[in-house]
């Protein structure tokens, strides 16, 4: 294994911007053998993962928000300079209703990496549902108010909200957009890279185009070439004067391909 991270996380570019790599979960079964040691517990998968990244996205809160205990756990594991990007509850992004019960318990368990200095901000995923309105716009701000004082991103699977208003809503509420590479598919956002903050956020999903809508864990299978990686390095190094720091999380993690492709990344020279 190649290109363990630096004691800074400043794993990609130079100068100032500090450019953090990561993936989209890492404790999965099928990374024995493509990332991690074959006969590994999953108990020391983060451990490990540790070694080459100093961030990763914590996605299980979506399905089920966990005692603080576990999320103590994790911050006590990680190393200082280490943090993490947390996913809200699908309560929040799906279903968008009764979220005073959730929003307790998910301020609960972020406690222990909030006091540990730790969390970088928290990552609402919205579905291809949840399409451009005015109504929908003010239902960010309510997200924003409501998760306050830790900074919010938010992804967007359908391309209407890709406009002049969103972006000046997002903007003007301090609520970062997420940029993101899916297939290249009608009513998917295109691979465009922009930041409402100054902070850019990216998430790779991969571009499994015959998988996307019914291939269920499937449509992540994918592994991202080189050029491809290039090409998104030189998109966040344009925004280089505009942002401080960027996260860059991939996502196609059947077989591990996430974690080949983040350090793919992270060793591509610079220009």
């Amino acid at each position: 294994m190649e290109s363990k991270a630096d004691n800074t996380g400043n794993t990609a570019g130079h100068g100032a911007m500090d450019i953090r790599v990561g993936t989209s979960g890492y404790s999965f079964a099928d990374w024995r053998g493509p990332f991690y040691p074959e006969r590994i517990d999953k108990g020391k998968m983060l451990d490990h993962y540790v070694r080459y990244f100093r961030t990763v996205e914590i996605n299980s809160t979506y399905y089920g928000i966990p005692h603080p205990a576990v999320m103590a756990n994790i911050a006590r594991k990680t190393p200082a300079g280490f943090d993490f990007m947390v996913k809200v509850p699908q309560s929040f992004t799906h279903r968008r209703t009764d979220l005073e019960k959730d929003l307790s318990l998910y301020r609960d368990a972020l406690e222990p990496i909030v006091e540990s200095g730790k969390l970088a901000g928290l990552l609402a995923q919205f579905p291809y549902s949840f399409k451009f309105s005015r109504d929908g716009l003010d239902y960010l701000s309510i997200c924003r108010e409501a998760l306050s004082p830790h900074r919010l991103f938010v992804e967007f699977r359908h391309d209407g909200w890709v406009n002049r208003e969103m972006y000046n809503h997002l903007k003007s509420e301090g609520i970062g957009y997420v940029c993101v590479d899916e297939p290249p598919l009608h009513g998917l956002l295109k691979p465009d890279c922009f930041a409402t903050t100054d902070t850019a956020y990216i998430r790779l999903h991969g571009r499994n185009s015959e998988q996307w809508w019914d291939g269920g864990a499937l449509r992540y299978d994918y592994s991202y070439s080189q050029e491809e990686l290039r090409e998104w390095k030189q998109k966040i190094e344009k925004l280089r004067a505009k942002i401080n720091s960027a996260y860059v999380f991939f996502n196609n993690c059947h077989l591990g391909q996430a974690a080949g492709n983040a350090l793919d990344f992270m060793n591509l020279p610079s220009d």
